[in-house]
């Protein structure tokens, strides 16, 4: 499927999605306490049900109700559990895999024709030097697990992606010994690590931080039952302020920011430093924007996510965008990395692709074509943003907002978006 995306202003006002990340971690750690423990404001993605059913394959009784769960009966650690299909979401198929761990009969974890490209190599690895026995295709999904580990000392780099350590942390509390955790290597997406220490703590485990980002202990412990409220989304966020800057006109995002610790709430800075002013007032946030926005120099090693939306932004730059140290992207849903600088040069955008990351130059002259999203979702939002500033362009792919943002074309729509879509 296609859309055709023509020239729009919009305007209006927007509610940010809620959190994915935070959804994935709460329902998660609500189903490994249950007790009837409580999540409001969940975001029903794609990515989110995979972690639902994936927590109910593992025997948690989870009731859904509007925008809330409520988990009626826990993880039944011991059961015997059916394979598990966690669909396109790599957070679900790690955090699931830390769990699978703990059980003493062989789980099944795949997914779909992309998750089963993206690498699992180096957690499986940490599984297995405590007593796991793992299988896999090349490293990849679909993949055997077999337990049931004791705990103890562990070690696995950093460089490849903050969900494995995640999952280590959620399991080790249920291990007969704990876990001594050491990160090889310099961490990317760090805040990601605080976001799942933040949502452990709310659920009753504590995590002893020794050396930040390279040492943490994790004592025998029970998770307890507990409530949470999922914050709004900055890598949802992102992409709305994106299409603000490029296209609004008096456009509110409403939602809470909240205080816990979020990556991408970075890109609020990265704004101002290129020329935009944000306004936050009582959970409303609106920008000011200048005809030409300034360029910079970004290091998005701990908010990947926010390539998509940044590097669209280059089309009302007057100077060059450079994105750097982010080259964990390129093992995402896809390799982001490629397709941005594949797509974006048909808009007219000169673009130098590094290992980490580009150089993306502003041109006077842009371009109207096909984007292939290659069923990215936040490529495709990115490059639906884009279009709708070049005008009459051809965006593949709208099917994946399923994964994080169901509503987006819709919501698009509502404010003014010119998006028709084809079959």
């Amino acid at each position: 499927m296609k859309c055709k995306v023509e020239k729009s202003r919009i305007s209006g006002t927007i509610i940010c999605p809620a959190n994915k990340s935070y959804t994935h971690r709460a329902i998660f750690l609500a189903s490994l306490a249950g007790k009837n423990s409580r999540v409001y404001n969940v975001l029903l993605s794609a990515d989110t049900i995979a972690t639902i059913e994936a927590c109910k394959k593992f025997g948690a009784e989870i009731e859904i109700k509007n925008s809330s769960i409520t988990v009626k009966n826990p993880i039944k650690i011991g059961i015997n559990v059916p394979e598990i299909n966690t669909e396109n979401s790599g957070t679900t198929i790690r955090i699931a895999a830390g769990i699978a761990s703990l059980f003493s009969d062989e789980i099944t974890l795949t997914g779909d024709s992309s998750l089963q490209k993206r690498p699992m190599q180096s957690l499986l690895n940490a599984l297995s030097s405590m007593g796991a026995q793992c299988q896999s295709t090349d490293g990849k999904p679909p993949i055997k697990i077999k337990g049931k580990i004791l705990g103890g000392d562990v070690t696995i780099p950093g460089n490849f992606s903050s969900q494995f350590i995640s999952s280590l942390l959620i399991c080790a509390p249920l291990t007969e010994k704990g876990i001594n955790l050491t990160i090889e290597g310099n961490l990317v997406s760090k805040p990601y690590l605080d976001a799942t220490i933040a949502v452990m703590r709310i659920f009753g485990v504590s995590v002893q931080t020794l050396i930040p980002y390279k040492k943490y202990n994790v004592l025998p412990q029970i998770y307890k039952e507990s409530t949470f409220t999922v914050p709004i989304d900055f890598s949802s966020l992102a992409l709305l302020l994106s299409a603000n800057v490029l296209n609004g006109q008096e456009i509110t995002i409403k939602g809470s920011i909240g205080t816990l610790p979020q990556g991408d709430e970075v890109f609020l800075d990265i704004l101002e430093e290129l020329g935009v002013s944000v306004i936050i007032d009582n959970d409303k946030i609106k920008i000011k924007c200048p005809e030409k926005l300034n360029g910079g120099k970004f290091d998005l090693s701990n908010s990947p996510d926010l390539l998509p939306p940044l590097s669209i932004l280059v089309l009302k730059s007057s100077k060059p965008i450079e994105i750097i140290n982010v080259k964990h992207a390129r093992l995402k849903e896809t390799d982001r990395i490629a397709i941005i600088t594949r797509e974006l040069v048909k808009l007219g955008i000169k673009i130098k692709e590094n290992e980490d990351g580009m150089v993306l130059e502003p041109s006077e002259k842009l371009s109207c074509a096909e984007l292939n999203s290659e069923n990215d979702h936040r490529l495709f939002m990115a490059f639906c943003i884009a279009g709708m500033y070049v005008g009459n362009c051809t965006i593949t792919d709208p099917e994946s907002i399923k994964v994080s943002y169901p509503n987006f074309i819709e919501e698009m729509k509502r404010l003014g978006g010119q998006i028709q879509l084809l079959e």
